[in-house]
């Protein structure tokens, strides 16, 4: 029988108005029935936070973004500081299922299987808006309709519910810190452009969706609107087109161009009849998000295209090449 192997949490926080969310997402790995080895709390650049949370009494080690500031510099050093097999990733407004590390953790058993990522819920602060349509909850990071219903291997798993090998992001060289998340910047695409790293630098690796692996990761009021909806899919489309020309167009958008071909224009129409033959506006609302959402986000990637976004991948890339 293969060894479990060893598994960090790494939760990153950057704001004392979490507070809260934070306690609860750590809260939610302390009662795993399968539990972590290791329970890494990273602070990006904020010192009252920072003691606040030392001063905590909880089992989480608490340490400071020693690298970049952002989302993907607070991951690094999360994955430096541990010494885990596996390092799993839950986001700071986001609770874990009891289960969810016993789950994340058994398709480790594959030695070719280098990640996995589980299941995302949206917990609306508000409720769901009636025009938004499910095929566009990537938008605030969750699960959206068109991914596997089952274990199914994928491309790269979703920020808020995943896991890596550490040896695979360590030799990967990391999350690219000018890509992604910073603060006021609503960008995304790091762990894609890792995987696709990954898949690279190691042929023949595997990366899982374990969709019982699951964590509610909460949505407050000022993203469930319209402006938030189209900053979203604008930035997702100039991410796109950096990871476009880091793996090529077929390879790194092989999983946009089925979700464009295929799920989003049998959602439209579904919503289309439904709103026309029911007479069910919220669905004819939902048909024209889709519409919207696919133009502004092919419109952020065209831009990205023609103004050639460099990031610090594109570079990576280069050095290797070289």
């Amino acid at each position: 029988m293969p060894v479990a192997p060893a598994l960090a949490v790494i939760v990153c926080a950057y704001t004392e108005d979490r507070w809260e969310r934070i306690v609860a997402a750590v809260d939610s790995i302390a009662g795993q029935t399968r539990p972590a080895d290791e329970v890494i709390l990273v602070i990006d650049h904020n010192d009252a936070l920072r003691a606040r949370a030392s001063a905590q009494s909880w089992s989480a080690r608490v340490i400071a973004n020693d690298d970049a500031q952002g989302l993907s510099g607070a991951r690094n050093s999360g994955v430096r500081a541990s010494s885990a097999q596996v390092v799993a990733f839950l986001d700071d407004d986001a609770v874990a299922d009891p289960d969810w590390l016993a789950h994340l953790a058994a398709p480790y058993a594959e030695p070719n299987v280098v990640g996995v990522g589980g299941r995302i819920d949206p917990v609306w602060a508000t409720r769901r808006p009636t025009w938004w349509p499910p095929e566009f909850d990537w938008v605030v990071g969750c699960t959206y309709r068109g991914m596997p219903e089952r274990t199914s291997d994928v491309r790269n798993p979703i920020g808020a519910n995943m896991s890596f090998r550490r040896s695979a992001v360590l030799e990967a060289g990391g999350f690219d810190a000018t890509t992604g998340r910073g603060r006021g910047r609503p960008m995304g695409g790091e762990e894609t452009e890792l995987s696709i790293r990954i898949a690279q630098r190691s042929p023949g690796s595997r990366i899982v969706y374990e969709p019982s692996a699951t964590v509610a990761h909460h949505v407050p009021a000022r993203r469930a609107t319209v402006r938030y909806f189209v900053e979203r899919c604008y930035a997702e489309g100039l991410s796109k087109a950096g990871v476009a020309r880091l793996a090529g167009r077929d390879r790194g958008l092989a999983s946009e161009r089925r979700y464009l071909t295929r799920t989003l224009p049998v959602a439209a129409g579904r919503d289309v009849v439904a709103g026309v033959v029911r007479l069910r506006p919220h669905r004819l609302a939902q048909a024209l998000a889709i519409a919207t959402g696919v133009l502004v986000t092919t419109a952020g990637y065209v831009v990205g295209i023609a103004t050639g976004l460099r990031t610090s991948s594109d570079a990576l890339a280069g050095r290797d090449q070289g």
